[in-house]
């Protein structure tokens, strides 16, 4: 087990390029499973979320060549087999593995899945969308068991806006007999990454990025090579965190039209931002106006992007307040943040930041993928040094987090936890 140690108080400047998108990464890789032939994969990110799918892949038969953000699946040797725990248990989207394995045996087995503790997050619209399409859906002992003698296309409206569902009832339905069509479908950039996939492969995909998709379902698909899009939420990390400790930093291979609401935001702050066609530039603010945010639905301000601009709010000369709709439970980072002296209160859905405060180094632990991000960015702008613990859920999202930082002239660095450091965290 290791820590992050952050020396805070550089100034960061300099060129960063932003991985693949670990959202459509963990959708893309087990739409492998719906092909016949070899599918390649180009700019993964080197994540764990990325590593535990290649193992989950391997386990069901198929064959993966992973290297240099390439990976290579041939399913054709694949088998239904259950996966009712290990790896499943400690990825959120392994669900996708339900509409692939779904689509492609006409049955599957799958543990609950794992993740990020972020409050309740129900699978009951992918089960909906299942079921509609002619699946029998049961929980046994902790597991998904799903049965289908055919699919069959259906018309599914999703009572809330879900990106996991649309996605899973995508993957499902590409080789369901008939047309399916998904109503108040989710519009993400990632759903629309993995449409393009599934339509190289041969699906009839039609409306992916609106709130109606439709499918006509076919009996075969094919390999093909797929490049995955950037990660809009690296992306939009790294622009946060150059607004809060940057004197200037150019964030390459970036689409900025999924960005838009950050960068809406940033500039309401007084942060200067300049869009080009694949970069992004950001340099800092004379001074930080206090902005309330609300996250909502693509292209609303994003959920993932909360708990970072939290940290940079507390830059801001008065007071912001942060409403996040999407997840009611994504304010563990806030206590945190109050050890390392944020003056923050939480009422309900809602953050309050009262600023400008100058940080002060703390040990700090993250307790999801997002709040680690939040901490990274407070730690580089404290003065002192901050621990970082929790990195099992960094490492879930942001490639080479390390290499990067200190490229941008961070200092960074990764300790192993000592013996008695690691029996502390195991008594938390």
């Amino acid at each position: 087990m290791e820590k992050l140690k952050i020396a805070g108080g550089y100034p960061l400047k300099g060129t960063v390029r932003i991985s693949g998108a670990k959202n459509s990464a963990v959708a893309l890789i087990p739409a492998t499973i719906l092909a016949e032939s070899p599918v390649t994969i180009e700019g993964l990110p080197d994540i764990s979320d990325v590593q535990m799918l290649k193992g989950l892949m391997e386990e069901i038969g198929g064959k993966v060549e992973f290297a240099n953000n390439q990976m290579t699946v041939d399913p054709s040797s694949m088998i239904s087999m259950p996966l009712p725990n290990g790896k499943v248990k400690k990825l959120r989207a392994s669900y996708y593995l339900m509409g692939a394995m779904l689509g492609r045996f006409k049955k599957a087995v799958i543990g609950l899945p794992g993740g990020c503790h972020l409050g309740p997050r129900p699978i009951d619209q992918h089960i909906k969308g299942f079921e509609a399409l002619g699946a029998s859906v049961t929980n046994e002992q902790g597991a998904i068991y799903l049965r289908a003698e055919e699919l069959r296309g259906a018309r599914i409206y999703l009572d809330v806006v879900s990106v996991g569902a649309t996605i899973n009832i995508m993957l499902a339905a590409v080789r369901a007999k008939g047309r399916t069509i998904i109503e108040n479908a989710a519009k993400e950039p990632e759903i629309i990454d993995v449409a393009t996939l599934l339509t190289n492969m041969g699906a009839k995909i039609k409306g992916a990025g609106t709130d109606v998709i439709r499918i006509d379902g076919v009996d075969h698909l094919h390999g093909c090579r797929h490049t995955i899009i950037p990660d809009r939420i690296e992306a939009g990390t790294y622009i946060i965190l150059g607004a809060a400790v940057g004197e200037g930093i150019l964030i390459d291979n970036v689409i900025p039209q999924h960005l838009e609401s950050l960068i809406a935001k940033l500039k309401e702050m007084g942060v200067y931002v300049e869009a080009g066609d694949e970069q992004i530039f950001v340099g800092p603010a004379d001074k930080y106006k206090p902005v309330d945010i609300k996250t909502l639905v693509y292209p609303g301000f994003p959920t993932d992007l909360q708990q970072p601009f939290t940290t940079l709010l507390t830059k801001a000369e008065g007071s912001s307040v942060v409403t996040d709709t999407i997840y009611g439970a994504r304010f563990k980072h806030i206590d945190e943040l109050r050890r390392m002296n944020a003056n923050i209160k939480v009422e309900g859905r809602s953050a309050i930041i009262n600023g400008p405060i100058q940080l002060q180094g703390a040990k700090v632990k993250a307790s999801d993928l997002r709040a680690g991000a939040a901490l990274v960015i407070a730690g580089l702008l404290a003065d002192g040094i901050t621990e970082i613990t929790g990195l099992e859920h960094i490492d879930r999202g942001y490639s080479h987090l390390v290499e990067k930082l200190n490229g941008l002239g961070a200092k960074v660095w990764r300790e192993d936890l000592s013996i008695e450091e690691q029996e502390q965290m195991k008594n938390a």
